[in-house]
């Protein structure tokens, strides 16, 4: 089942004859960062920076800076899935981040961003729970995927969600002998992957009337009508949809944004193929 969900913008503020100009350029066919409407901004990874979590990624999207770290810890499954493993994802958007962030519990924007993640994990199965399970119906992995968004420039949605996909690749878990109901953990080697299927990716458009933008940045977010987010598995299904803002669109239009975010998800799969290949070009630590 697809999911849609709407949630208000939160955005900078900028004079109004910035904002005029910004959607001027746009009706002129043109950006104010020189892309082209479909362009992404320039994508940069790097993989377990974060040396205490079992699996990390920092992505920068243009100015954007998102860092994922994983825990996985052996603990109790839910109730009322006692044969799946347990999977948590948490976001926090660091004051430092940008202005309209506070110290403090996750505001609106940060929870929608968890559950954009959570939502696009699961629905595309790129976790396997069910292959989380130790001892069926008492223990099982549980997996923490927490979010820090350290920079805002725009598009926070897709930077999280490439970055989460990435942490779980780059995820370990420590090596576990069981016998009966005792679980002994080696924590001197971490040699297996977390079980994952076909990575998921989202891609954000953002609208003007009928002008559709890829990967709006923190300016053109500020003028939006509104934005639509699109969740695709590697086989191109649509595993979940999240739009922000009050105004409406139309059918045509989101017809458009959804082919248009579909052909770009490709360019994000040959991304995540590319440093999953050659993972060591892209382990970097943190300075």
């Amino acid at each position: 089942m697809i999911s849609l969900s709407t949630t208000p913008i939160r955005s900078i503020v900028i004079p109004r004859y910035k904002k005029d100009a910004i959607v001027a350029a746009v009706k002129k066919g043109e950006r104010i960062d020189g892309r082209r409407y479909s362009d992404f901004r320039r994508i940069e990874v790097s993989l377990n920076p974060v040396s205490r979590a079992n699996g990390s990624a920092q992505v920068k999207i243009g100015s954007t800076m998102v860092i994922t770290g994983v825990k996985a810890e052996i603990g109790s499954p839910y109730p009322d899935t006692p044969n799946e493993g347990v999977l948590q994802v948490h976001a926090e958007f660091v004051p430092l981040a940008s202005p309209i962030f506070e110290a403090g519990p996750p505001d609106e924007n940060a929870i929608e961003v968890a559950r954009v993640v959570d939502r696009g994990l699961r629905e595309s199965r790129f976790v396997k729970l069910d292959e989380l399970v130790i001892i069926p119906g008492k223990k099982v992995w549980s997996i923490y995927v927490d979010i820090y968004l350290l920079d805002h420039g725009g598009n926070i949605i897709d930077a999280s969600m490439l970055s989460s996909t990435l942490a779980l690749y780059a995820c370990r878990l420590p090596r576990i002998m069981v016998s009966g109901e005792e679980i002994v953990i080696d924590r001197d080697v971490y040699d297996k992957q977390i079980p994952l299927g076909d990575p998921v990716v989202s891609v954000t458009v953002g609208f003007i009337e009928d002008y559709l933008l890829v990967d709006p940045s923190i300016e053109e977010e500020a003028v939006l009508d509104g934005k639509l987010t699109f969740i695709f598995d590697k086989k191109g299904n649509l595993a979940g949809i999240q739009k922000t803002g009050v105004k409406g669109i139309k059918t045509k239009t989101l017809e458009q944004a959804l082919e248009l975010s579909q052909k770009k998800s490709q360019e994000l799969f040959e991304l995540i193929e590319k440093v999953i290949s050659s993972s060591e070009n892209y382990s970097k630590p943190l300075a």
